[in-house]
Parts: structure tokens; C-alpha cells; sequence
């Protein structure tokens, strides 16, 4: 396998109701990431994230080239998933050796429409979508699942919450953060028992950038390299009742082939929207007391829709690549109630 690593990454600040379009929210995202990875224009590969039910319109992922380049010609596709499976397709063209540069971004405007009724169209068009159920019901029956195999209490959701925005505030990019009392929060009303607002993630606008570059052009461009060790995505059936709520197996086996047991592991960046979420992951995942899980905030501090699973895999990558970090694990999501996962392992030199 070829060496591929993070040399640079960028994000917005992630706000509940942005005034600029897409285009204009990705342009100095993606300039920035390019200008800190220090290589030359055209990339021999560009892959982008987003969904055109965002934006209300086919093909919406075109009018975002203007913030990329799209002259002198280049190579791009788009995926309709979160920005992480944009960079697993960069990853597997740089694998197949018919590129050595990529840039990856994704975006996702969520306030001009309603998010939840947006999501819903996800959901099985025969059965579960007729219904219109929402993403936070829908993440409530997980929860409630959770709780009632694990043991586990309303309490251990708070904490996740108050912890992961104590985080976000050492992160300029967050749309929460804060010191956060656990009794004030569980003293809340539900919004969909057992979950309470703190639990659930915000609607935010928001993109982000980053460049991947193999072998010998990546250490010429970095000081020090993300290096991909392992990646890996899998998919849970489509049938909510088919699965077990409780659990991920999807997201254990991505870890398993991806090889997050191989070594030790120092930062987790897990896309985990809803508190309860985070447990379930780590428990898939088999991180131990010691991993630093979310220093920058998570999902519940900053979730921009087709986004915010790359910012897990940029901000492991951010991390590795200051110093702070030697081995680290990041996780993407997509779909209801943990159904697609996407597990990425990132190491120094």
C-alpha cells in the first residue's frame, strides 16, 4: 500500500444561520488549506462532500467548483455522503496510483430549510418515511435502547455533553461551548425522552478542507505528516428495527480493518451527534479511560452537516501533526441512529 497522509487542514466557523452562500462559505476554507499545505495548484484529484437536498436543487455540488478552481481542467468527483467518504474515494486514487496530490472538502448549509424534515428522506420511503419521524425521535428510541441494555443513566448523557463543550471552549471554530453544570442540565425538559437539548447536536452552517499527499511529496510538504495508517467504512441495514439500536457493529468492524487495535491510542475524534452516541462508539471501538475522546468538542459543539465527520478525521490529523498527539482515531457518521460508519487511523512518523 502507498503512504497517504493529512498535510493540511481548514475549517469555517461553524454558526447557527451563516448570510454568505456556499460558495462563499468554502472559498477561504478551501484557499486556506491549500496555502498550508505549500503544494502547487492543479491536485491531481479533487473529491467533494455535500447534498443537494440541502441546497433544494440537482447538482447543487457544481456551483461549489467556483471555490475550488475548476480552470485549468481538473479531475473531480462528489459523493452524496459527509466529506469523509470524499476523502476515502481521494485515498483509494492516490492507492491505485493515478494521483499523488488530492484536495477534499465538504459543505453543508442547513439553516434556510428544516433539517429535520430533510433528514427524514433518508428513512425508508415505504414504511418510516410516510411517517415523517424526525432525527431527534429517531435518536431518542437509540438512546432509550441504550440505557435499558447498558444500565446506564439520563446523567451519563449530561456528562458527555457538559464535558465535550467545556472542550470546544479551547476551539475557535465551535458553535457551543462553555462550563456546563450537570445538575442545571439534567434539571432541563426533554425534547424527546430521554433526551434533553444538550444532548442533541446544533444546526449549523459550516465546511471544511484538507489535502492529502503520498509518500515523499507529503514529507516535503509537512514538517510532520498525518500518515493514514488504516481506513475503513461499513453500512448497517437500512430497517431500523433489522438492527440493534444499542450497538454498532458496523463501526467495530471498520475499526477491526482499519486497525485501531494495532497500537495505543492517544486522541479520538468520534462524530457522535447525540450524547449517548459517544458511549456506543467507544464501546465499538474498545477505547480505553485513557483516550482524549473529542478535545475539540465533538458533533454536540459544532455539526455541520456533511462536514463535520472530515473535521473528526482533520482535527485527529491537527493534533498528530502539532505534536500532541502520536496515534489517532477518527470517526465519521452518516444516516439515522449511527447507520453508516467510516473509521480512519491516523499515526506520526
Amino acid at each position: 500500500m502507498r503512504e497517504v497522509a493529512v498535510v493540511s487542514f481548514a475549517q469555517s466557523r461553524h454558526v447557527r444561520r451563516e448570510a454568505r452562500n456556499e460558495v462563499e462559505i468554502l472559498m477561504p476554507v478551501v484557499h486556506e488549506a491549500v496555502e498550508r499545505s505549500g503544494i502547487a495548484r492543479p491536485f491531481d484529484f479533487t473529491c467533494s462532500g455535500s447534498t443537494d437536498f440541502l441546497q433544494g436543487q440537482p447538482f447543487a455540488f457544481v456551483m461549489a467548483l467556483d471555490a475550488a478552481g475548476a480552470w485549468p481542467p481538473i479531475a473531480e468527483s462528489h459523493v452524496e455522503m459527509d466529506g469523509a467518504w470524499a476523502l476515502y474515494e481521494a485515498w483509494v486514487k492516490i492507492q491505485a496510483g493515478q494521483a499523488d496530490t488530492a484536495l477534499v472538502y465538504a459543505f453543508g448549509k442547513s439553516s434556510p430549510g428544516d433539517l429535520p424534515e430533510v433528514l427524514s428522506r433518508q428513512l425508508d420511503p415505504y414504511v418510516v418515511a410516510p411517517l415523517w419521524p424526525d432525527a431527534v425521535s429517531l435518536a431518542a428510541l437509540q438512546a432509550r435502547a441504550w440505557l435499558e441494555k447498558t444500565g446506564r443513566s439520563e446523567r451519563d448523557l449530561a456528562e458527555v455533553a457538559a464535558r465535550s463543550r467545556r472542550s470546544a471552549k479551547a476551539n475557535p471554530h465551535a458553535t457551543l461551548a462553555g462550563d456546563y453544570e450537570v445538575a442545571k442540565l439534567l434539571a432541563e425538559p426533554h425534547l424527546a425522552a430521554p433526551l434533553r437539548r444538550h444532548d442533541c447536536p446544533p444546526i449549523c452552517d459550516g465546511a471544511a478542507a484538507l489535502v492529502l499527499a503520498a509518500g515523499d511529496v507529503a514529507r516535503r510538504a509537512c514538517k510532520r505528516p498525518a500518515w493514514i495508517r488504516g481506513i475503513d467504512h461499513r453500512i448497517e441495514p437500512h430497517a431500523l428495527g433489522a438492527r440493534d439500536l444499542a450497538d454498532s457493529p458496523s463501526t467495530r468492524l471498520a475499526g477491526v480493518r482499519a486497525g485501531v487495535g494495532k497500537g495505543g491510542v492517544d486522541v479520538a475524534e468520534l462524530h457522535a451527534p447525540f450524547a449517548h452516541q459517544e458511549w456506543i462508539l467507544r464501546e465499538a471501538l474498545g477505547l480505553g479511560a485513557g483516550v482524549d475522546v473529542n478535545p475539540s468538542g465533538g458533533a454536540l459543539s459544532a455539526n455541520p452537516m456533511m462536514a463535520a465527520g472530515l473535521i473528526r478525521i482533520g482535527e485527529a490529523a491537527r493534533r498528530i501533526s502539532d505534536g500532541a498527539a502520536r496515534r489517532a482515531v477518527a470517526h465519521a457518521t452518516s444516516g439515522p441512529c449511527l447507520q453508516q460508519n467510516l473509521v480512519c487511523v491516523l499515526e506520526g512518523a
